[in-house]
This record gives structure tokens, C-alpha cells and sequence, in this order.
């Protein structure tokens, strides 16, 4: 009872209570049932309270894997737990544990050979090096428990997610989190590189401590989650070079200029001076940096390379889109860093990767892929003025089939189709997918201009992926509590047939998905045939299509290259990429959704392939195919081919008559006489064919400004 619910002090107040409690808990329990009491709170050494604590401290395992010797070991402790350390009193503790089993024999629970060959038995601890801790098994705090952590809280509360003695079940992968993490790294460290720009040492240690740097080094709360990377401290200046100590690393290494000549010291106006020359021109005895060992061929070492953790941030995330499983979750750079995580809590403009929702309110209410749509300047009053959206590629390419404006993301068009269909049905699109909870009817959000997360922009992006089933995304499979009891679940699907006195045991089980339908199927069917034309000859076809696989997908770059965004998807799996920096600010040239996120989806895509089954999407029922002319609209005959030719779903009956275009749309404004009929593209070509004759583009369009909201 002094353990359990009183305190060690030595007052006669405090043995009283004891008695009376003592009394009580007799009369209540079972001699076992005090016991369990006891063992589960008691201190046992190695910061271990309760038995179920200390075979995971010691042995690295649970209560129920100890073997004989090994639990003899954790009753010593009882008595006094700090005299019986397994390395320290490593022939003490053995003594003592074998004296508990030859109690154990003469008082009848175990057999003499049992006690002989327990007592025969090394001594082996997680401190002496033979096992792994058990609290090294568990997973590392992470941007991915991190967020495990606020889910639950939301639904269980903090009382029961901290001391509910809780059985969590993630739905992460940790082969692909580990390929998402390494591959935002790299894309972010590459940029950062690029910069040229040493924003200096993680800290600095100050002269008096260096004599025991390692010990310095330990006590600073830096990060370390950084694979291949590692700590290190300037030990001593060359004139080419520094010396330096390395946390886990037996001697010293060293730094040279050569290889840090990227690192250009920041000015005071943020931008980088001049090349190092000198050691002392990077760094001072005492700066605490990051460096990678760099191995040569053999895999032998060759030098320690400089390496810091880039101003520029990003995020990915990748879940099932039939079952809303997150697969993975990185929210930056580095957890131990910032463990802001920017695939939740980020909210920024999603740019391009807005637009298909925009197309979705479009083709369920009229459109189809093949309806004409102007690509001409357009003005728009507003209260601050007139907003000229515009191309990236400032020309207007005049009419178009729809397919063609979400293939290379054209803003015209865009506007024009959420004028005619009305912001109205756009924004309550936006919400049904859950983009927004409320997004203002502005015409400047079909462009992106408004801010969502990651997280919510990649679930939506499943139900294009599913058929157009609401997705609900989750991290955890299950919560099970101390006792095993399941309290939380995550898949409420029911599976027909699975038990009962009906089971057929030669029928193969069948899952019912009750998931609501939010989005028309041939609408789901349409926007992913759309979007593989993004990634196959759209703006991610020099990255995620290099792949040369059918995924379907979408870029996203925001006025002035503030944020760049490429979300992807197949039947199988929904990936989406953001990168911008915390305070937005422009990236500068080349920075674009697909070069910028295009490589971590394409990293990612690799290590997802090899468990990846088919590409192809069911089709719908009441479908027709029907081969277009991908760049009038034109309904082609059904033996047509050539790089023109495209084959659209339509709802049966709503097919386009041979040699006829598709309906027309404006979105009531006026388009300019001086433009051209169904230009083919994007490219830097002066001239394009039309009806067999070559027609000359202007230089320059007549009118239109820049955009707000989206450019790319």
C-alpha cells in the first residue's frame, strides 16, 4: 500500500493508513490479485516500473517470451533493484538469480533439472549487448506518430490515449515510409545544394567544453533522424581544411574546402558571398555540423562530406484509395528538427492541382471530354480591379477540347468552364470532396487561389482513383485495450459469407464497400483517362512520365513559384507531393510541380511497383468508347490512329455524331477575332495546321495580364 497509493514518508500517519488500507484490500482481493498489483507497479531497476517494463528493458521482450532464468532475474530486483545492474554486478546479479531458482525448486515450483539448466544459463541483457530494447522496437516518435497521436486524442481522449495501456495498430508501411522520407530528402537537399548558401552551424560548443566534446555533443538536443548523416564538432582550422569529431565515430575526420565549395556563407541580405577560399571562410573551432560519409566503389571510406538541413520544406504523403490506408506520411525535412507537419498543417494554395474538381462539376453537369472550350483573354471586375488571368505560357491557344485544357493546365480555360458551370456547384464540389468546409464562390479559387492541406488535397485524388466512393483517410487500422478488447476499427466493410452456418467453404469471401457514391463513376472514368494525358504529354510528361506507366496525375505551381505540388494515382495507390518553404516565398526559376515533386513521386512510384497489380479501371455500365480528334474534338471512325487520335468515355447516347465537334463553351465572355481555331498545343512552334493550311500565330496575344492564384 506505501507503494501503491501512499508516499515513503516516515510518519505514524502514514503506517496507520497503511494498516487501514492493507485491511481493505484484503478483504476485497485475492493474494494473487495484491501480487499482480504489486508486480506491476514496483521499481525493478533500468527505469523499469512493473515486470511487463522490465522484461522489455532487459530482455527485449514481453512478459509472456521470458524464459526461465530470465524471469528469476527480474524477482532479484525486487529486493534492491540497484544492486544487481547486468553489466556493472554482472556475477552478483548471478548469483542472486540462482539463488531464487534454488527457491523455487525447494519449495516445489520447478523440477531440479529445470533448476540446473536455468542456472547454467549466461546472463544476457539488452545492457550487455545481446538483445535489442524493447523501447528500441517501438516506433520512433515521427511525423507519422506525431499524427497518430492528435487522431487519437481527437476520438479517445488524453487520458485513455496515455494511460489507457492502449494496443495501437498504424496502417504505415515502413519500407515505403522509409522510400517517401529518403526521397523528399534528396529532392530538397538537391535544390538546397543548388542555392549555394551555408546558412552556418547547427551550434557551437564553446572552448571550454571541447575538451570533452563527445559528452557536449550528447547533451545537446539536436537532431539524429537524419539516415547517414551524423553529428560532428570542429576540433581544429587548416588552411584547406578542418578536423573534426564525429558523434559514434572512433578518432577524428576531416572537412576540406574543395569538396564545401557550394557552401557560400549568407549575407545580411540573405544572399550567398563569395566562394570559400580558406577553412576559416566556413567554419570556427567549435561549430557543431552535419556531415555524410562518402564511400568509393568498394565501399570502403573516401571522405566526409558537409551537409545541412535546407530552408526549403515539403511533404508526402500516400494512401490506398480504396480503403483511405495511409501508407506513408513525411511532413518535412527532418522530425527532430521541425516537427511541424506540413502534409496536415500546412495550409497552401493547391494551384493546378485544384482544377480537376473544377472539371469534375463540369462533366457532371453537361460537358464531356470532347466539348470545345475558348482558350482567349478574359477580364474580370473585381473589387480591387480587373483581374487578366493568364496562361504560363502567356499565349492563348483559342478553342480546345476540355481534355486538352487540364492536360497542359490551361488557366482560360479553366476560368471559363467554372464561370459557365458556376462557383456555386464548383465550391459545393470542392466541399463534398472535403477541399474546403467552405470555400467562397470567388472565380480566382478554380485556379487554386485558396488554401487546403496535403492530407486533404491526396484524399480527394482517391476518390477520382476509386470510382468516386468517399474515401476516409486514416492512419490507425485499430485500437485494442489493455485487455484485447477492439474499441476502435477503422474498415466498418462487411464480408458476405465469411462466417455462420452458411459458410461455403470452396466460395472465395466477398467484402461488401457500403461507401457512398459522391462523384458519378463515368465522371471518375473520365477525369483519370484526362489525367494520364497530364503525365504522358501534359506538364508531368518530362518526370512522372518517364516512367512510362499509365498513372494518372496533376501539377501544381502557384503565382511567382511559391508552392509546387504533383499529385498521382492508379486503382492501386494515391501519392501526392508539396514543396514550398515555411514563410511562402518564390523558388525561383524552373521551380514547377512536376520538377520540383515530379522526382519524389517518380522515387516513390519505383519502390511501390514491384506489389503494384493492374493499371486498368472497370468500365462503367451505360458507356460507350469513341475515338476523338484530341485537338478539335472531332469524333473520328472507330479504325482511326496517329498521335491525334484519342479515345473518350461517354455516356451512351451522349456521344458526338461522326465528323461533329462537341458542344461549345465560352463562359459568356467574349473571345477575341485576332485568335486562332484549335491550336495543338503547347509549344514554341509560330505556326499550326488547321484544315491542311499552315496559319501563322501572332507574337504576342493582344491583351491579358498576370495571374492571381495559379500559374502552371
Amino acid at each position: 500500500m506505501k507503494n501503491f497509493l501512499l508516499d515513503g514518508s516516515r510518519k505514524i500517519e502514514r503506517k496507520i493508513k497503511e494498516i487501514i488500507l492493507a485491511t481493505r484490500v484484503e478483504q476485497v482481493l485475492s493474494k494473487d490479485d495484491i501480487l499482480a498489483l504489486y508486480l506491476n507497479d514496483v521499481f525493478l531497476g533500468a527505469n523499469s516500473y512493473g515486470v511487463t517494463a522490465a522484461a522489455a528493458n532487459y530482455f527485449g521482450k514481453s512478459l509472456e517470451e521470458l524464459t526461465l532464468p530470465e524471469a528469476a532475474f527480474l524477482a532479484i530486483h525486487t529486493k534492491s533493484p540497484g544492486h544487481y545492474h547486468p553489466v556493472r554486478n554482472r556475477q552478483k546479479a548471478i548469483d542472486r538469480r540462482n539463488y531464487v531458482l534454488r527457491e523455487m525448486y525447494q519449495n516445489g515450483y520447478i523440477s531440479e533439472e529445470d533448476m540446473l539448466a536455468a542456472q547454467a544459463a549466461p546472463l544476457r541483457t539488452v545492457q550487455s549487448g545481446d538483445f535489442v530494447s524493447g523501447r528500441a522496437k517501438i516506433p520512433p516518435r515521427s511525423y507519422f506518430t506525431d499524427e497518430i497521436r492528435r487522431e487519437l486524442v481527437g476520438e479517445l481522449g488524453e487520458d485513455q490515449v496515455f494511460g489507457g495501456g492502449l494496443a495501437i495498430r498504424a496502417t504505415e508501411d515502413p519500407e515505403l515510409q522509409a522510400v517517401a522520407a529518403q526521397a523528399l530528402r534528396d529532392r530538397l537537399e538537391e535544390y538546397d545544394r543548388k542555392l549555394e548558401l551555408y546558412y552556418g552551424p547547427v551550434t557551437q560548443i564553446p572552448p571550454e567544453e571541447l575538451d570533452d566534446w563527445q559528452g557536449a555533443l550528447r547533451s545537446r538536443n539536436l537532431p539524429r533522424d537524419i539516415p547517414e548523416w551524423k553529428l560532428a564538432v570542429v576540433l581544429e582550422l587548416g588552411q584547406d581544411s578542418a578536423t573534426i569529431g564525429i558523434e559514434g565515430v572512433e578518432g577524428t575526420g576531416e572537412l576540406t574546402v574543395r569538396e564545401a565549395k557550394w557552401a557560400r556563407p549568407r549575407q545580411e541580405d540573405g544572399k550567398p558571398g563569395p566562394r570559400p577560399q580558406v577553412a576559416s571562410d566556413i567554419w570556427a573551432v567549435g561549430d557543431v555540423v552535419f556531415v555524410k560519409e562518402i564511400l568509393k566503389d568498394d565501399g570502403t571510406h573516401d571522405y566526409w562530406s558537409l551537409r545541412q538541413i535546407p530552408k526549403l520544406q515539403g511533404a508526402f504523403v500516400a494512401m490506398d484509395p480504396q480503403t483511405g490506408r495511409v501508407l506513408a506520411m513525411q511532413g518535412g525535412f527532418s522530425y527532430q528538427a521541425s516537427s511541424f507537419n506540413r502534409a496536415t498543417q500546412a495550409k497552401r494554395q493547391p494551384g493546378s492541382a485544384f482544377k480537376p474538381f473544377v472539371y469534375a462539376a463540369a462533366l457532371d453537369n453537361g460537358y464531356t471530354p470532347a466539348t470545345i472550350v475558348v482558350d482567349a483573354p478574359i477580364e474580370v471586375n473585381t473589387g480591387d480591379g480587373v483581374w487578366r488571368p493568364q496562361n504560363s505560357s502567356h499565349k492563348f491557344y483559342g478553342p480546345a477540347p476540355m481534355r486538352t485544357g487540364l492536360v497542359h493546365s490551361r488557366n482560360l480555360m479553366t476560368v471559363r468552364i467554372a464561370q459557365d458551370v458556376g462557383m456555386d456547384v464548383v465550391a459545393a464540389y470542392a466541399e463534398r470532396f472535403g477541399i474546403y468546409d467552405h470555400m467562397p464562390e470567388h472565380l480566382a479559387y478554380a485556379l487554386g487561389a485558396g488554401e487546403t492541406t496535403l492530407y486533404k488535397i491526396v484524399s480527394a485524388y482517391s476518390e477520382f482513383a476509386n470510382g468516386g466512393k468517399r474515401v476516409v483517410p486514416t492512419l490507425v487500422d485499430r485500437v485494442q485495450d489493455r485487455n484485447g478488447h477492439t474499441i476502435m476499427r477503422h474498415d466498418q466493410r462487411v464480408c458476405d459469407e465469411c462466417s455462420g452456418p452458411r459458410l461455403v467453404t470452396d466460395k472465395e469471401p466477398w467484402v461488401r464497400d457500403d461507401s457512398p457514391q459522391i462523384m458519378d463513376p463515368v465522371t471518375a472514368y473520365q477525369l483519370a483517362s484526362m489525367m494520364r494525358g497530364v503525365v504522358a504529354r501534359g506538364t508531368a510528361a518530362a518526370t512522372v512520365g518517364r516512367l512510362g506507366l499509365p498513372i494518372s496525375g496533376k501539377t501544381g505551381t502557384t503565382n511567382g513559384a511559391k508552392d509546387a505540388w504533383f499529385i498521382g494515382f492508379t486503382p492501386q495507390i494515391a501519392a501526392g507531393c508539396y514543396i514550398g518553404y515555411d514563410t511562402p516565398a518564390p523558388m525561383g526559376r524552373g521551380a514547377y510541380g512536376s520538377s520540383m515533386c515530379g522526382p519524389v513521386f517518380v522515387a516513390f512510384m519505383k519502390a511501390y511497383l514491384p506489389r503494384h497489380g493492374s493499371f486498368e479501371y472497370p468500365q462503367p455500365g451505360g458507356t460507350v468508347f469513341v475515338k476523338i480528334d484530341r485537338y478539335n474534338g472531332v469524333r473520328l471512325p472507330d479504325d482511326a490512329t496517329g498521335d491525334n487520335v484519342v479515345t473518350e468515355l461517354f455516356r451512351a447516347g451522349e456521344e458526338p455524331a461522326y465528323g461533329a465537334y462537341g458542344n461549345y463553351v465560352d463562359g459568356g465572355f467574349v473571345m477575341g477575332s485576332d485568335l486562332l481555331f484549335f491550336g495543338q498545343g503547347e509549344s514554341d512552334s509560330q505556326t499550326v495546321e488547321v484544315n491542311g493550311q499552315t496559319v501563322i500565330l501572332a507574337p504576342q496575344a493582344t491583351n491579358g495580364g498576370l495571374s492571381a492564384g495559379d500559374e502552371y
